[in-house]
């Protein structure tokens, strides 16, 4: 099983009782003295697998509680939404064989508000970034293809009422007052940087498309692949309304940095951007045009990604400067 191994649940452990309760009510799974063995996995939030040793059922549990503190209700209310993400998703056909959206099994707000979720088997997307990274890009090519046909199914299924691309302006000046207040960006850089932004809410083709389910943390940590075009959908806090872009742009924001930081040459993630954004387009009517329309919005989504991860305090300040540079790059990108 992925992640550390960490121990096992005590029998006492409030949790034990709530995992035994999630195996025989959701997962028809029972056994009369359940252990159960604990691996920590990666993930923002405390993110944990769990094995029946008995039986060898999985299941991962996030709890919500240590990032909250105190605030008990903002826990139980973002591990709720979640729940309610899954539901949603997975009632547009989202399951099984090629495109899965793991299934929600229970949350408890008394126990950390913790959230159950289905085990789904698959490899991260950031292991054929790395491999690409060092020059062999055939896995990446594989897996964006897949990735785009999920992308553009989950869209296409819940495409419904208009794009509010203010929105996506007040999330641009969001992620430039985080920079401001951690000494990021200067002054002269947040003004001209929201200039451009505001230039972008003037072009009409930015509120052209209809609204569609957003994942919303679209990430390579975020999505697993099993054999062939097969893909799994986790971590859907973040879940929300809005133009598909805000998906598509921050995968591509995503491979941009990943080249950057690991090649010191964005430019040599172009390859595979333009391959996710074909690959995507292909499941539209008209291929052409819908390549068109993306590539033409693109721009914008790239750079509120590269402002979002030059907010992080693990990054060098230099580093942090050439996101925005690249993103003051993308944001010009309005005039063409």
């Amino acid at each position: 099983m992925d992640g550390r191994f960490v121990g096992f649940v005590s029998a006492q452990d409030p949790l034990h009782g709530f995992l035994d309760r999630v195996l025989r009510e959701r997962l028809g799974v029972r056994t009369p003295y359940p252990v159960f063995r604990v691996h920590r996995l990666s993930g923002s939030n405390e993110v944990y697998a769990y094995e029946e040793t008995g039986t060898g059922t999985r299941l991962v549990c996030k709890f919500f509680g240590p990032r909250f503190g105190w605030d008990r209700d903002k826990a139980a209310w973002t591990a709720g939404c979640e729940y309610e993400g899954y539901r949603t998703l997975r009632g547009y056909s989202l399951v099984g064989s090629p495109h899965h959206v793991v299934r929600p099994l229970a949350w408890e707000r008394d126990i950390n508000c913790v959230l159950a979720l289905e085990y789904y088997r698959g490899d991260l997307l950031i292991r054929a970034i790395d491999r690409a990274v060092g020059g062999d890009g055939r896995l990446l090519r594989r897996r964006l293809t897949a990735l785009a046909w999920y992308l553009a199914t989950q869209h296409n299924r819940t495409a419904g009422g208009p794009v509010d691309f203010a929105a996506d302006v007040s999330y641009l000046d969001d992620q430039l007052r985080v920079l401001t207040e951690r000494g990021r960006i200067g002054g002269w850089e947040t003004d001209e940087l929201r200039w451009l932004g505001g230039l972008w809410a003037e072009r009409g083709h930015m509120w052209a498309d209809q609204a569609v389910w957003l994942h919303g943390d679209a990430t390579p940590a975020n999505f697993l692949f099993g054999g062939g075009q097969n893909v799994g959908v986790i971590d859907l806090e973040r879940m929300k309304r809005g133009d598909r872009m805000f998906d598509v742009g921050r995968l591509a924001g995503e491979l941009q940095h990943a080249f950057l930081r690991g090649t010191g040459d964005p430019y040599r993630a172009e390859p595979f951007i333009g391959h996710f954004l074909w690959e995507y387009s292909c499941h539209f009517p008209d291929r052409h045009a819908a390549f068109a329309s993306i590539t033409r919005r693109l721009p914008f989504y790239m750079a509120q990604n590269m402002l979002r991860i030059a907010r992080n305090d693990y990054l060098p300040h230099s580093y942090a400067g050439r996101l925005v540079g690249r993103a003051r790059e993308l944001l010009q990108a309005v005039s063409c």
